[in-house]
């Protein structure tokens, strides 16, 4: 067994374990946090494949943006974690039917489960070669030239879908009070402010 065999047994152990106490933690924050470490765990797997490119993505943006405002999230906002566990443990039946039909599921997908001819061949040999092109450059060359329009429609429908999301909550309050940028620009500064002589011994009175 090489240090590579080492490394990955390491990195599988450590997934697997914090995906667990993800699942079992009493305390969100600690969930939070053994999230993150899943998410590194799976970062260093992604390496050992020679997907650096996947690895850097998962930490960039699961670990440094989504898992840390998860974390934010569950420490800003004041939720009684006792009341919905208690409120949880009436559908434990529903979620245990539905966990079971998942795994019967997984259980048919991996006993139907066939490898196409020549994999063994594909698997040795990438298209293209890692000595001519690294994987990074080949998904920049295949999401940004062969794949450019359908890469550059999926980020207009997300940004359709933002700001669909954006209008359908968006709600004008009108106790509220808002800034108005013009009226700031073009008031009067003979108007903005009002100077009175106060007296020794005398308040000030509207």
């Amino acid at each position: 067994m090489g240090i590579a065999d080492i490394t990955f047994y390491v990195f599988a152990t450590t997934l697997v374990a914090a995906a667990l106490l993800v699942v079992v933690a009493r305390n969100p924050v600690h969930s939070v946090l053994w999230l993150i470490l899943a998410f590194l765990s799976a970062a260093g797997l992604f390496v050992l494949l020679g997907a650096e490119f996947v690895a850097m993505l998962l930490i960039i943006v699961y670990v440094g943006a989504v898992a840390v405002l998860f974390l934010f999230v569950v420490m800003m906002l004041d939720v009684d974690f006792a009341a919905l566990k208690a409120e949880m443990v009436r559908y434990i039946p529903l979620a245990g039917l539905i966990g079971i039909v998942l795994l019967m599921q997984l259980a048919l997908v991996y006993g139907t489960w066939v490898y196409s001819e020549g994999i063994d061949q594909h698997l040795g040999s990438p298209i293209p070669p890692l000595h001519e092109v690294h994987n990074t450059r080949a998904i920049g060359l295949i999401l940004y030239d062969r794949y450019v329009l359908p890469f550059q429609l999926s980020g207009l429908i997300l940004l359709i879908a933002m700001v669909g999301a954006i209008l359908l909550t968006l709600r004008h309050r009108q106790d509220v009070k808002r800034q108005n940028i013009l009226t700031q620009i073009y008031r009067d500064p003979a108007k903005a402010m009002e100077l009175r002589d106060v007296k020794p011994g005398q308040g000030l009175r509207r």
